[in-house]
């Protein structure tokens, strides 16, 4: 029948005369490009990762493999049944750790066109895979399986790039095969043992008897070991994560289901993501993002925490204190100051330190899990450090008053005066909570800085003005309208749940609210991060034009707080939408294209799926429905949910408020009512 796959002979025995080298990708040189993965499914438990396309085999292409620690244990894991590869039927996600890869084989057992053997697949991150052939054929049946396996033991950065070596010769080990080269070692091993094992061609053989009905399987476990060193026992089932996670069963149910499956799949992402200090076991923190960046990025470790607050204040709190250790203390300009790397800001600006951002973020954060429950022991013991990083901001301030990034030759840009504004108005909120010195010196300069950024930042035009993007040194204005901007709603909470004051005046944050609502920047699926008619726009360009979930969230949240619900709630319906294009695991990024009728977001090639800030931009997006507004230092929490309800009736159990749980009900009509709360806090709507 012509366009299905010859039939296998069963009881064919020939092994593939050679072992398949390591490809590299057809027209791209070693090291010129980063290896595509947006079609992958990757599974991660940090340190662990698996990664292939839908069809589920790893071919040795690419990012294909196990990982674990940074290092490519295995790169090819080939399944052949019957002398041929299962024709995939379907690839998919379990969870955030766990994939399921389905295809048939055909035998000279079918009858017509409908296949009588089965084989699906099951991976972990932690480097398990279970082969399961089952069988409805009508009589019995003997199959040749093959898996052929190799590797380079790449570090990770090197098969990113592509710039991987050749592939490293196997020897037979135990029930399996084992590959050994300087500083490391993995071994594959298999249950029930295989048939044959031939090391020169990385083939572990079988052959399988299958009886009408029945199923038969294959497990391989990949195991990381040390050379010269016994592999301890425990070490057959690496496990990647140390605790559970910082918060607990949070869940969301209601009229559009879509939040349900994006608030699962967001916490799911931040799970996996998990990292803890192996010096420090109890401080969790979040890595940046799979499979880019598997470290964590001090300004998104920081964004992701402060989203996630409405989830509890366990993973704030690891994460400020993971980066109050690596604080700059030593004397000098620099005291006080959070490393960071730079990071490509666009065509218009240079790169931007992300050191600055979370060094101005650690106090902002920090008084904002105060006030969603930090125990006060706990933020008296990161105050110090929080001070230091106030300290840095006086001494960085340029003679004008504004903070350059990078420092000290940098441009003035704006959502780092907006991060300045946030972390002087919060860090004085702070000192004076402990009776610190300080609170009304840094009030004051928040004040001036209001009062000069409202006349330097901003440029009048005919369609109302927009705020200056920077300036440079010498006074120039760098005016293109960005994402960006967003920040400049972004003043965080200030004691008793209010929000602090904003970095411009009513106007200006009006016209700033329609510009952030408008085809400009509103892509129909989130908020661009470089307006649409700006020059150098690009629809993929990650600061020049792409969608940023972060960005987007930051601009519902501030959007919200400032009263502009319609905008607010247009930017958020748009990012849930593009989430369900995305099967609910959103990506740090996507394509800027404008939405039209029956289109889908693209997907970024170079975006990380599963990221921090995209997972908990996810959490803020949905939880900024209900408004939770926490001061529990002073005993009170409000509710105050968006009044056009745009996904109409929710529910959340399983928040946390002074770490204790809190639910929340949002009518159609937008009211919101509290159905559970921590004794001996006064509510409020």
């Amino acid at each position: 029948m012509q366009g299905i796959v010859p039939q296998a002979q069963h009881g064919q025995h020939g092994p593939s005369p050679r072992r398949p080298a390591l490809p590299q990708r057809p027209g791209v040189p070693r090291g010129h490009a980063p290896q595509p993965v947006h079609t992958s499914l990757i599974c991660v438990a940090l340190p662990a990762l698996a990664i292939s396309g839908e069809h589920g085999q790893m071919t040795g292409q690419g990012l294909d493999g196990f990982y674990r620690g940074g290092r490519r244990l295995l790169a090819r894991c080939l399944v052949r049944v019957g002398g041929s590869e299962p024709l995939p039927v379907q690839g998919r996600m379990l969870a955030a750790d766990r994939a399921r890869f389905v295809g048939t084989v055909r035998t000279v057992a079918d009858a017509g066109p409908d296949p009588a053997v089965t084989v699906e697949r099951l991976r972990t991150a932690e480097g398990t895979e279970r082969i399961a052939l089952r069988s409805t054929a009508v009589r019995p049946l003997r199959l040749r399986v093959e898996v052929s396996l190799g590797t380079d033991l790449a570090e990770l950065g090197a098969a990113a790039a592509g710039q991987t070596g050749a592939e490293i010769p196997a020897a037979v080990h135990a029930t399996g095969l084992r590959w050994t080269a300087p500083g490391a070692q993995t071994a594959v091993v298999a249950d029930p043992p295989p048939d044959d094992a031939l090391a020169s061609a990385g083939l572990l053989c079988w052959d399988v008897d299958l009886t009408p009905g029945s199923t038969r399987s294959i497990e391989l476990r990949v195991l990381p070991e040390q050379p010269g060193r016994a592999r301890a026992p425990e070490a057959a089932a690496p496990r990647g994560h140390t605790g559970p996670a910082p918060w607990g069963d949070t869940q969301a149910e209601g009229d559009d289901p879509r939040a349900e499956a994006l608030l699962a799949a967001a916490l799911d992402d931040l799970r996996s993501l998990l990292l803890r200090d192996p010096a420090h076991p109890g401080d969790a923190h979040l890595a940046a993002g799979v499979p880019w960046r598997c470290g964590l990025a001090p300004a998104e470790g920081l964004w992701a925490a402060r989203m996630t607050l409405p989830l509890g204040v366990r993973l704030a709190a690891g994460t400020l204190r993971t980066l109050a250790r690596t604080q700059l203390t030593g004397p000098g300009p620099e005291h006080g100051r959070i490393p960071g790397a730079l990071r490509h800001a666009g065509a218009h600006l240079p790169p931007g330190c992300t050191g600055i951002e979370a060094t101005l973020l650690f106090p902002a954060v920090l008084a904002e899990a105060r006030r969603w429950g930090l125990p006060e022991r706990e933020a008296e013991a990161l105050l110090p450090a929080a001070e230091r990083c106030l300290e840095w901001l006086g001494g960085a301030v340029a003679g004008g008053g504004y903070l350059a990034d990078p420092h000290p030759q940098g441009p003035y840009r704006c959502e780092v005066q907006a991060h300045a504004h946030r972390a002087a108005l919060l860090g004085a909120d702070l000192l004076e909570a402990f009776g610190r010195p300080g609170a009304e010196h840094w009030r004051s300069w928040a004040a001036e800085l209001r009062r000069r950024f409202r006349e330097d930042f901003w440029m009048e035009d005919v369609g109302g003005g927009r705020p200056v993007a920077a300036l440079t040194p010498d006074g120039q204005s760098i005016s293109h309208l960005g994402g960006a901007a967003a920040h400049l709603l972004d003043t965080g909470l200030l004691g008793a749940g209010a929000h602090a004051p904003g970095l411009l005046d009513k106007v200006q944050t009006e016209q700033l609210a329609r510009l952030l609502g408008g085809p400009a920047l509103d892509s129909g699926w989130g908020l661009r991060s470089l307006g649409a008619k700006e020059h150098g726009h690009n629809p993929f360009g990650h600061r020049s034009g792409a969608v940023r979930v972060h960005e987007t969230a930051v601009a519902v949240s501030g959007l919200t707080a400032a009263g502009y619900e319609k905008e607010a709630g247009a930017l958020l319906c748009g990012a849930i939408d593009a989430a369900e294009a995305f099967g609910h695991r959103l990506p740090e990024m996507y394509v800027g294209e404008q939405r039209t009728t029956g289109s889908v977001p693209l997907p970024h090639p170079a975006a990380c799926r599963p990221a921090a800030v995209a997972a908990a931009g996810a959490v803020q997006l949905l939880t900024s429905l209900a408004g939770v507004r926490p001061d529990v230092p002073a005993g009170t929490v409000a509710v105050r949910p968006l009044r056009t309800a745009p996904l109409g009736a929710l529910r959340f159990t399983g928040l946390r408020v002074a770490e204790q749980p809190f639910a929340v009900r949002i009518s159609r009509m937008g009211l919101g009512m509290v159905e559970e709360a921590p004794d001996g806090l006064q509510l409020g709507v």
